[in-house]
């Protein structure tokens, strides 16, 4: 590190090491190339977690150029993410590991930033959090999917771009294995991190994270999320949306959906047409309005109309499902370690 203006000598940054669990996707080859292109203070070593289920195929390890000589391999078997950063960060030797996603590019000037977050990082800092930036299109307003990835700009404690202590994610257990999807693994990780006196913050590094493709049905797969979040309820508390710094969504909204659906139909087969009419009509009225919020910010064409208007009616009670399926499987379910 260079001296300051003041003439003292800038701290040393820390050896770190980088893990990217991958399901072997393309953008892994964009991930690996530009963390290689990123200058200034590079890592000690880049554990690529390979979490397909069986191996097929070579990942493109050649990508990483300059720090092909530092890459190695592990295989979880698809046992998802949280697994697999456990697996890589617990063969690391270094005091800080930073966790990227497969499918983010590191900025050229990464390296370098990161070196000032973690030597700038307090004796009590557990973690520091990359800035992350969604390019949109400029061409049209962006569609459902797009935009629900550029949530991923303001998320608290992301690990596409999350930089721990190695020792903090000792002491606190890692990541919870129950949570199989890349989806609220890192709050609960960060809550504990929270519970346990550490601080995070936010450093001055930034990721850009495009929007990978995806299909028409990719938001009513998305719903599998709730059983998610019903156990972070179990884990957290009622509150733990707050704390964690995470939108509360639309679940309420889709129970009242759901219920008025189901009222309809149970109505309608005992013969008590009125109450069936009343009961549609407000289920009508609420997955019209669904699909309106989702429809208005976005580009209305016609793919994306009819999109929004089917998906619109499928989530809500997915979405409930998945919750209640979610309260079922963790209504007993303990923190790591077993602590309250």
């Amino acid at each position: 590190m260079t001296d300051r203006t003041d003439g003292s000598a800038a701290p040393a940054a820390p050896a770190y090491s980088v893990v990217v669990p991958t399901i072997g996707r393309p953008c892994l080859a964009g991930c690996l190339r530009a963390l290689a292109a990123a200058v200034g203070h590079p890592p000690e070593e880049v554990v690529v977690v390979d979490d397909r289920p069986t191996a097929s195929g070579e990942l493109p390890l050649e990508a990483a150029g300059v720090l092909r000589g530092r890459v190695r391999t592990l295989r979880t078997g698809g046992r998802g993410p949280a697994a697999a950063r456990n697996a890589g960060w617990r063969t690391v030797g270094t005091p800080w590991t930073v966790f990227l996603d497969d499918d983010v590019q590191v900025l050229p000037d990464w390296s370098r930033r990161l070196a000032e977050d973690l030597a700038a990082a307090g004796t009590a800092t557990a973690g520091v959090q990359g800035r992350l930036t969604v390019p949109l299109p400029a061409h049209r307003r962006p569609t459902d999917w797009e935009r629900g990835t550029a949530g991923l700009e303001q998320a608290a404690w992301a690990t596409a771009d999350m930089a721990y202590r190695t020792a903090v994610l000792a002491d606190v257990g890692g990541f919870d294995e129950r949570f199989r999807r890349a989806f609220r693994e890192d709050a609960d990780l960060a809550l504990r991190v929270h519970r346990a006196g550490w601080t995070l913050r936010r450093g001055r590094r930034t990721t850009r994270h495009p929007v990978r493709p995806a299909d028409r049905w990719v938001s009513v797969r998305a719903q599998r999320g709730n059983a998610d979040d019903a156990l972070m309820n179990r884990l957290h508390g009622r509150d733990w949306w707050t704390r964690a710094g995470a939108p509360r969504g639309r679940l309420p909204r889709h129970v009242l959906v759901t219920a008025a659906a189901l009222t309809a139909s149970a109505c309608a087969l005992a013969g008590r047409r009125r109450a069936a009419g009343v009961a549609g009509a407000l289920w009508t009225l609420g997955t019209a309005e669904f699909a309106l919020a989702r429809i208005r910010p976005g580009p209305r064409t016609r793919h994306e109309i009819t999109t929004m208007l089917g998906t619109s009616v499928l989530i809500p009670p997915l979405a409930v499902g998945h919750w209640l399926l979610g309260r079922a499987r963790h209504r007993g379910a303990l923190p790591v370690g077993g602590r309250p």
